[in-house]
């Protein structure tokens, strides 16, 4: 085991030298060949549909999880070309790195420049959706990062041939060599091996579950970017409208169950709940939900199963919504604050005072006034893909994309200045 430990570090250590030389160069190639890159890059994954899907396929017979994680990781000929399309939109976006963030003069004649540049080299830590790697890959290089891929056991086949599409598009650009590289194997040594690699990693950046993501905060000896749960709120107000509430809150909730902008909590003013809440259920029910509801909602419609405290602390990524019923904002607002991950959190109501009211006062990286909390993606930011949801306080929070993968440095510009 030790030989095997052994072998993983060198790996990394190997992996993490290239990438550190292919930083140094991608950081100072023009925008043009980045973005050129990219194009060429969603122009071999189209030619490569056929390889992407069979790889797919062998990863589906495989796969033995439940029917919302393998929907994150089944591939067709549509969301190949969402992966495409992704980093067409990346490459359209402006240089993250051709701008100046202040400036300033001081008193001494000193003029001060704040700019961006790359955070260096990223490892990223990801299961089931192989898109994430394609995503990743075309965010780190347009903001000038180099990136280290780990993708889940079950999406490895899927994986590594969408990264061989990746890299051809990148060789035909003329990007450095090792600008993009993947795990060589499943082995999960090889993320410890990731997670210890101080120096060569300069961010860690885990997509996936809790214990995931638990693990990598609890392990690293590198910086970390993480979220945490998508524990996300659809909070109905009293003055919302009846119709937007119904169509909002089932493409929040059902649309796509498996994601980490799914709705998992339907909040619900008292008010309205005796004339809105049984309309709700049918509507959820028709589409193959499941529930969990409070006493308050069980009183209106006694069929529903009775929700336990745990229950609202369960992100079930799932056909699974949970109830409650709350008398105001601020009932809604301590529910979120109680049992939510400061991820996505919306408000339906047509009372701007009150929704201005309740998107001040929450502390979630992304709230949501009238719109499906499934809107908390970087494509739909603008940002063409993300790299994943940061709910941390530090450096970067919601969808991550180019802008979010830089810090900055300074430049100081004198005329032969001297301190007294």
């Amino acid at each position: 085991m030790n030989a095997e430990h052994d072998l993983n570090i060198q790996l990394m250590t190997q992996m993490g030298a290239k990438a550190r030389i292919a930083a140094y160069a991608l950081a100072r190639s023009p925008s043009a060949v980045r973005d050129t890159a990219l194009r060429h890059a969603a122009a071999a994954l189209r030619q490569m549909v056929p390889q992407i899907i069979q790889a797919n396929a062998l990863d589906m017979q495989n796969f033995s999880g439940t029917a919302a994680f393998g929907d994150r990781l089944l591939l067709n000929e549509a969301r190949v070309e969402a992966m495409a399309r992704g980093l067409e939109e990346v490459a359209e976006l402006p240089d993250p790195l051709a701008r100046t963030l202040a400036d300033w003069t001081r008193p001494n004649g000193l003029r001060i420049s704040r700019i961006p540049q790359p955070l260096g080299v990223l490892g990223m830590i990801y299961e089931s959706r192989p898109n994430v790697g394609a995503d990743a890959a075309a965010i780190a290089v347009k903001s000038g990062n180099t990136i280290i891929l780990r993708g889940g056991s079950e999406s490895y086949n899927s994986a590594k041939v969408i990264n061989a599409a990746i890299m051809v598009g990148f060789a035909e650009a003329g990007l450095p060599e090792n600008v993009v590289q993947i795990a060589p194997s499943t082995d999960r040594r090889f993320v410890a091996a990731m997670l210890a690699a101080a120096g060569q990693i300069d961010l860690i950046i885990p997509r996936g579950g809790r214990s995931l993501v638990e693990l990598v905060q609890r392990e690293a000896r590198v910086p970390v970017l993480a979220h945490a749960e998508g524990m996300n709120h659809t909070y109905i107000h009293c003055a919302a409208d009846f119709t937007m509430a119904r169509a909002v809150l089932a493409n929040a909730k059902m649309r796509r169950t498996g994601i980490c902008g799914a709705t998992e909590t339907l909040l619900l003013d008292a008010a309205i709940a005796p004339a809105l809440l049984p309309l709700l259920v049918a509507d959820l029910d028709a589409l193959g939900c499941t529930f969990r509801a409070d006493a308050d909602a069980r009183a209106i419609c006694p069929s529903l199963p009775a929700a336990t405290d745990k229950d609202f602390h369960t992100e079930w990524q799932d056909a699974v919504l949970g109830i409650g019923i709350v008398n105001d904002i601020d009932a809604a607002l301590a529910h979120i604050n109680k049992y939510g991950s400061e991820h996505t959190d919306a408000i339906i109501t047509e009372d701007a005072a009150a929704a201005e009211y309740f998107l001040g006062n929450l502390s979630s990286a992304v709230g949501m006034w009238n719109a499906s909390t499934q809107f908390c993606d970087g494509g739909e930011f603008g940002f063409g893909a993300e790299i994943g949801i940061a709910t941390g306080r530090i450096h970067a929070r919601g969808p991550i994309g180019p802008e979010q993968l830089t810090t900055f440095r300074y430049i100081v510009r004198g005329t032969g200045q001297v301190r007294p």
